[in-house]
């Protein structure tokens, strides 16, 4: 795992999950990160963030590829898929391991669950389901059960502060919210915060633009980047774009493919959940520097 010794001063990323293609919501994430990058006059990147296979559809990657390039959103280089690149999520849980923050767990979900009931502790419907730290090597470990995943032990973690630039101060105490996290999950494959951690080194990311569903993992990344000595890059987190139900616009609740029969007024209703308003009725390459202008001036010295 290697970080680039020259690299520019910014390098920005979108990192869309293949699992159908982009719609309003994804397209506000990755016009906000593009924005960034050339308001910054630095460099833009495209991950495929496919390491989640079970959920990905054959296809959705270069179809989402294509979407990008028919709004004039071209990253400055080739894009990295995440399923190559098991071995470095490897190389980083044996650092990991050897450094005694990793440890095999053999809990089930259903383990977890009546661990926690034990303890008098229900989870909300969609909350966090915080780790008791059953198979901690202080715990007694695995205890004779087989090992299924690898966590990161949290018992140091502490509180953890940071700043995002549109949401302000940020602070969660790792251990107590989120509990051990999984790395390497029972089924073999990679954890999303493991990758996303190993990947944005890897890439050189300077700045990280998302939405700020996303928020809440900022802290296991610090954590991350802090245990296996990599940058801190800096973080902006967007504004959701909402479905009908209030609830996040996602593939999982039939969020619509993009309308890309007109670039620029697809990348206008994206603009106006960046609170940028744009000219009607210019063309794509007029829009995108509009933008450009308008994020500059709202976003970037923050």
């Amino acid at each position: 795992m290697t970080v680039p010794s020259s690299s520019p001063s910014y390098i920005g990323r979108f990192a869309p999950s293949p699992t159908g293609p982009l719609h309003a919501g994804s397209l506000v994430a990755a016009l906000a990160s593009w924005l960034d990058a050339r308001a910054h006059q630095g460099r833009w990147l495209v991950r495929i963030e496919d390491v989640d296979i079970p959920r990905c559809v054959p296809g959705a990657d270069h179809f989402i590829l294509q979407q990008l390039a028919t709004l004039g959103l071209r990253p400055d280089e080739a894009p990295l898929w995440q399923s190559r690149r098991g071995a470095h999520y490897a190389a980083a849980l044996e650092r990991l391991r050897d450094a005694s923050q990793a440890y095999p767990c053999g809990c089930s979900r259903k383990d977890i669950d009546a661990a926690l009931a034990a303890a008098g502790l229900t989870p909300e419907r969609h909350g966090e389901r915080v780790y008791p730290g059953t198979c901690r090597p202080a715990h007694g470990g695995l205890g004779g059960k087989p090992a299924r995943a690898w966590r990161l032990l949290t018992a140091q973690a502490g509180v953890i502060d940071w700043q995002d630039r549109r949401l302000g101060p940020q602070r969660q105490d790792l251990e107590a919210e989120v509990g051990d996290f999984v790395l390497k999950r029972a089924d073999g494959l990679w954890a999303y915060q493991l990758a996303v951690v190993v990947d944005d080194a890897d890439q050189g990311i300077t700045d990280i633009v998302r939405g700020a569903d996303l928020a809440d993992n900022t802290p296991r990344q610090l954590q991350l980047q802090r245990l296996l000595g990599l940058p801190r890059p800096r973080y902006l987190h967007t504004p959701l774009v909402l479905a009908a139900d209030g609830q996040k616009l996602s593939k999982q609740n039939g969020a619509a493919a993009l309308d890309l029969a007109d670039p620029p007024a697809a990348l206008r209703a994206a603009a106006t959940h960046l609170d940028l308003t744009l000219t009607p009725g210019l063309g794509l390459p007029e829009t995108l520097a509009e933008a450009v202008l308008r994020w500059r001036d709202r976003w970037r010295d923050l």
